[in-house]
């Protein structure tokens, strides 16, 4: 198991069904974009796509959101990045990434349980959370599934 996940050589073959790459390219793609989102939007999406109720905020306050979104932005595009060249460089190490995208993911909503962040509304992000969730359990079994040559 550990051999797909972390293999010892690394190829631009991505192990398992086919699928597992295409569903990859799709979560990395998402990911640019919310990462663009947090980092280029005025309000970092805070209010406008989270439905954070900044303008009850101080001006301080809201500022600190915008700017935690805007960095949390960064983050994420960081991430991109390294997805973008798994996807078109280092497939082999999809598999690591989708276990990756996995904690992270199961991460966030432990996080959001124990920390919420007051909003008005569900926010988008957390029905995303549980899309990224299912697209990384569901990525990583394809992995481990071969593909039938009949």
């Amino acid at each position: 198991m550990w051999q797909k996940i972390l293999p010892r050589q690394l190829g631009n073959e991505c192990p398992g069904n086919p699928v597992a790459l295409w569903l990859f390219c799709l979560v990395t793609a998402v990911t640019v974009g919310r990462s663009l989102a947090h980092i280029l939007l005025p309000d970092g999406g805070a209010q406008s796509i989270a439905t954070v109720p900044l303008d009850q905020f101080s001006g301080e306050g809201s500022a600190a959101v915008i700017t935690s979104f805007a960095l949390w932005g960064l983050s994420q595009l960081l991430l991109s990045v390294v997805m973008v060249l798994v996807a078109v460089r280092y497939r082999g190490l999809i598999p690591a990434m989708y276990l990756l995208i996995l904690v992270e993911y199961l991460g966030r909503v432990a996080i959001g349980i124990g920390k919420p962040l007051p909003t008005l509304a569900t926010p988008p992000g957390a029905t995303g959370n549980l899309f990224f969730i299912a697209a990384a359990m569901i990525g990583l079994a394809l992995c481990f599934r071969e593909t039938r040559s009949d």
